[in-house]
């Protein structure tokens, strides 16, 4: 897979190297010249010093071929340029936005990134979960964060416990993939019973992501 990379950092340095241990192509664009010569003495990505939101800059990188396309500068306003001429002109499959200002988030979608990330909004979730429902584990976010796979263990203070599958009414966008009882997977049926220590793997739509939580764990 060959990765453009727009930016600089210590996030583009452990993000270049995550990709090149896994044998991606990774190309880093960086307007400032000192930054590029850095990155091309300790990690030996290809690094192209010039403006990554600059359509001449993006076509020197290639990106008409590039799978991946990644924006991390400190600038939101040429994170969205640079996401918005990968995209469009250039045509690359994915496409992702690093958002310093998490409010920006929905002005990056409605303008056509459809992958744009705030890693404040993802670390406040984080501590929020961890502080409101230590028992629960985010496994995998799918659609662009619109469906979620977690595991969510069962403790005394479940108010689901004892009960039948069949009596427990979960909201209509949530689904349970799998009971694991004692390291040993259970495939859920009606007449299941939901014991403590009970760990549930659960796919639900982000809307029905804490209603689900909460009937589980109160």
């Amino acid at each position: 897979m060959k990765v453009i990379i727009i930016g600089g950092g210590k996030v583009v340095y452990f993000l270049t190297k995550s990709f090149l241990s896994k044998g991606h192509q990774v190309l880093i664009v960086n307007k400032n010249k000192a930054d590029c010569e850095w990155f091309a003495k300790r990690i030996k990505p290809t690094v192209i010093c010039g403006d990554g939101s600059d359509q001449r800059s993006q076509e020197e990188a290639g990106a008409g071929e590039a799978d991946c396309f990644i924006a991390i500068t400190p600038t939101d306003e040429d994170n969205l340029i640079a996401c918005q001429i990968a995209d469009r002109i250039f045509g690359v499959p994915r496409v992702l936005a690093f958002v310093n200002n998490p409010e920006n988030v929905d002005i990056f979608k409605r303008l056509g990134v459809r992958m744009a990330l705030s890693a404040v909004e993802i670390v406040s979730n984080i501590i929020e979960e961890k502080i409101e429902f230590e028992d629960i584990t985010n496994l995998i976010p799918l659609d662009e964060g619109r469906i979620n796979v977690t595991e969510v263990m069962l403790t005394g203070k479940s108010s689901v416990l004892g009960k039948s599958l069949k009596d427990i009414n979960f909201p209509k966008g949530a689904l349970l993939a799998c009971i694991i009882r004692n390291d040993a997977p259970i495939i859920p049926r009606g007449l299941t019973t939901l014991e403590k220590g009970d760990k549930l793997v659960l796919i639900t739509m982000r809307d029905e992501y804490e209603k689900t939580l909460r009937l589980l764990t109160e």
